[in-house]
């Protein structure tokens, strides 16, 4: 499996910001722009799909977060949890 399907869990804490809501709103759209479905919670985003896109989403999507001030971003991520097929 050269790319194979994960789930992460990604959480993202803005610090010393007036406005929690940019930051998180970065990173989902720096998930959505690598073409995946970002499903963001009251805790934390879920995403699916080739761990390829989904790494590099998450860097992007830290880095135009940073941009905004100082973050904290937690991660979890998983190959055994259930995926979509369209992941796959």
């Amino acid at each position: 499996m050269d790319n194979p399907a994960i789930s992460a869990q990604v959480s993202i804490y803005p610090l010393r910001q007036e406005h929690l809501t940019p930051a998180i709103e970065e990173v989902a759209a720096a998930l959505q722009a690598k073409g995946l479905r970002a499903e963001v919670g009251p805790m934390s985003t879920h995403v699916t799909g080739a761990a390829h896109t989904v790494f590099a989403a998450l860097e992007e999507g830290f880095v135009r977060a940073a941009a905004k001030g100082y973050v904290v971003m937690t991660i979890t991520v998983s190959n055994a949890c259930p995926v979509t097929e369209t992941a796959r």
